[in-house]
């Protein structure tokens, strides 16, 4: 029985597929912005450290270092779901997930701290790269692009509420945002309960031509995962920064950070809802398009906001973005994965993501500290500005030679 050998379901047509597929959207509101979870408490944490050295970078690692664990991690959980299969892993993920999420509440050193946080990004790792190849295993077509922009609306609605939740947490401790981890054991019998093992093909010959890339899907997917990493280093800026810029410009209370984060999760909700239309109006490369430009126009908001109402402003439209790149993402390396290879194509798509994560305080501190937030944020904004001008301008040019860059047939 080789993972090879998975068959592709259709839309869910029974009780039990509806169960299969609410079951997995709420596994997904766990993953995306869960290491966000604590934005509000990064300052509190840099004060609660503050005789630690570097506590300026340290404390911002506290919220991105889990994106390092994911990205060295996921390439081998993607080895794993695709030998072993992908439940296995998931349930013991959604296990490690709540207890290492949660050693935030009990962590007295900011060495402790930072090893609970290296957990969870293995954990999230897991639940990731499992997740991204159900979706590949039990979708096609129109129904995967439907499901991934429902799936994004799940990650939209939980980044609300616990970027939102944690934020009014941290006003009562900055411990307090920690305790939202602890959720994810309440879908761990869901998840035994409801989650198959995809259906694998009664014969060999399926796979037969299925498990290899040619060159150019290869390029393709190389460009796509460096797209993935640009894009979360500019999006990142957000939660990593943005408490500190609201404090520089006066807005210092916790609550105001999680609550400006949690809009532009709003707006990504309803744009998530509105991915399989957009997509089959734009295509692939004209959902980057839209999404770099929407990111790049956010940040440059962002750097001239001289108000509160000017942030939440700039973050409504940086939800347009996340509301529609990130399942873009996951359709984009979906449509150019063999079967037998969907496991390791999302684990490497999955690492991707979460290495831009890690590395945008990297990039960003010294750059910031050299020009000051609204600099930062305004050249930034203009790189991925530029990267979406161009992606628009691929889709013009290209449109008519292929199915993966037109997505008509994706």
């Amino acid at each position: 029985m080789r993972p090879a050998d998975y068959a592709t379901a259709e839309v869910a047509r029974s009780p039990q597929d509806y169960r299969r597929n609410a079951t997995m959207l709420m596994i997904s509101t766990l993953t995306i912005m869960s290491g966000a979870t604590i934005s509000a408490s990064l300052p509190g944490i840099a004060a609660r450290f503050a005789d630690v050295d570097n506590v300026a970078l340290l404390s911002r690692l506290v919220l991105t270092l889990p994106a390092a664990f994911i990205a060295l991690f996921s390439p081998a959980a993607g080895f794993v779901v695709d030998r072993f299969g992908r439940k296995p892993l998931l349930l013991a993920s959604l296990v490690l997930f709540t207890l290492a999420g949660a050693s935030g509440l009990f962590a007295d050193t900011l060495p402790g701290l930072l090893v609970g946080r290296a957990v969870l990004g293995i954990a999230i790792g897991g639940i990731m790269t499992a997740t991204t190849a159900l979706v590949g295993d039990f979708f096609q077509g129109a129904a995967r692009d439907r499901y991934m922009g429902l799936q994004q609306a799940f990650v939209g609605i939980g980044g609300t509420i616990f970027l939102t939740g944690g934020g009014f947490l941290a006003e009562v401790h900055w411990r307090g945002p920690f305790l939202i981890y602890a959720v994810a054991i309440l879908l761990l019998p869901a998840a035994i309960a409801f989650l198959p093992e995809p259906r694998r093909a009664p014969t060999k010959g399926v796979a037969e031509g299925q498990g290899r890339l040619c060159g150019r899907g290869v390029t393709l997917l190389a460009l796509l995962f460096a797209a993935a990493i640009i894009n979360m280093i500019a999006f990142y800026m957000i939660p990593t920064q943005l408490p500190f810029y609201l404090a520089h410009l006066g807005f210092a209370a916790p609550s105001l950070a999680g609550t400006a984060i949690g809009a532009g999760q709003l707006v990504g909700v309803v744009s998530a809802l509105a991915f399989a239309p957009v997509r089959r109006r734009l295509g692939i490369m004209g959902v980057f398009g839209l999404g770099f430009v929407s990111a790049g126009l956010s940040f440059l908001l962002l750097s001239y906001a001289q108000s509160y109402a000017g942030v939440l402003l700039a973050m409504a439209v940086s939800g347009v973005c996340m509301g529609t790149i990130m399942p873009n993402f996951a359709a984009a390396a979906m449509v150019l994965a063999p079967p037998a290879l969907r496991g390791r194509i999302s684990g490497l798509l999955v690492a991707s993501i979460f290495a831009g994560q890690f590395l945008s305080p990297v990039v960003s501190q010294p750059l910031i500290s050299a020009s000051g937030f609204e600099a930062a944020y305004a050249v930034v904004g203009a790189i991925v500005l530029v990267i979406g001008i161009a992606a628009f301008a691929a889709r013009l040019l290209w449109r008519d030679n292929g199915a993966v860059v037109s997505g008509r047939h994706a």
